[in-house]
């Protein structure tokens, strides 16, 4: 046992120290010595143990969490989803039912024709090849992240692309016209910008119907259109409006539009009609209709 520390004032005599004594300073040292090893270790796994986390998060996991959360949110609920097994799982978690998912891979189909939407990771691209975008998926809906974690959410093509196309360009020369019609509604006052995508042909079939019938019940406002997903196709149209009585109105209007819009049938019945505010328009109405926008709704000879 090492002798207990002379109390301090205590004179030191050279002759009275005992042996053990005498290694005190190095058993001092070396305690100090493996207490600054153990510190430093100690110090190195905490580190170690914070950078863990970050180090082992796969490449791309961000971006399949904001995938799946947009596909989540605005794709339709009667759509099926075709997605690799890490893709399915996040979208399980972000609520979509397994029912609603083709599992691509090994086990999977040979191809995602038996979905309404693929979303495209690398895994998938990998799979399929330029077959994904020449033949089964030609046109994207929205777009996440870069290089080689990108993902894509496209448009399957039931009777292949070039059918696909013709009636792409079929269905927006139906929304031109449309457009244009409501454009001379008196019961519509649009917004320059919304003038401008109505003539262009930018917004869905669905929701110009809903404006068409909403204006012949109260004289309204078009204040914006908007949905687009993020990195979509110049040709994917805008799938949501707001839009407000042209008269003042309060939340009465509002409560009967949503009423509405509610009991439509689908593909007329939005995924969301609520209130919202807009910029001098406190009582502003949304609404929105899911993704892919269905194509021929309109009476409209394909142009080929």
């Amino acid at each position: 046992m090492t002798a207990s520390p002379e109390p301090i004032g205590t004179e030191l005599r050279p002759a009275a120290r005992q042996p053990s004594q005498a290694r005190r300073p190095v058993l001092i040292l070396a305690v100090v010595g493996w207490v600054l090893v153990a510190l430093t270790v100690a110090g190195i796994g905490a580190a170690l143990a914070r950078s863990a986390p970050a180090s082992s998060t796969p490449p791309g996991s961000a971006t399949r969490l904001r995938a799946a959360s947009w596909v989540a949110a605005q794709v339709s609920r009667s759509a099926v989803v075709a997605c690799d097994p890490a893709m399915c799982a996040a979208l399980q978690r972000d609520g979509v039912p397994a029912g609603e998912l083709l599992t691509l891979g090994t086990d999977g189909p040979a191809d995602p024709l038996g979905s309404d939407v693929v979303v495209a990771t690398a895994a998938v691209r990998s799979e399929f090849g330029i077959r994904l975008a020449s033949v089964y998926a030609p046109v994207i809906l929205a777009s996440f992240g870069s290089g080689t974690t990108a993902i894509q959410v496209r448009a399957i093509a039931p009777d292949g692309a070039p059918a696909y196309a013709r009636a792409l360009r079929a269905d927006l020369a139906a929304r031109q016209r449309l457009g244009m019609d409501l454009l001379h509604n008196p019961d519509l006052i649009v917004s320059a910008p919304a003038r401008a995508q109505l003539a262009a042909g930018d917004v869905d079939t669905r929701l110009l119907a809903t404006l068409a019938t909403l204006a012949d019940m109260q004289r309204l406002r078009v204040i914006a259109f908007a949905d687009a997903g993020p990195g979509a196709a110049p040709i994917v149209p805008l799938r949501s409006a707001e839009v407000a009585a042209a008269a003042p109105s309060g939340p009465v209007w509002i409560h009967s539009a949503v009423a509405f819009l509610s009991a439509q049938q689908p593909p007329f019945r939005p995924s969301s009609a609520r209130p919202a505010r807009a910029p001098g328009y406190p009582h502003a109405l949304l609404i929105s209709f899911p993704c892919p926008s269905p194509l021929g709704l309109l009476a409209t000879t394909p142009q080929s």
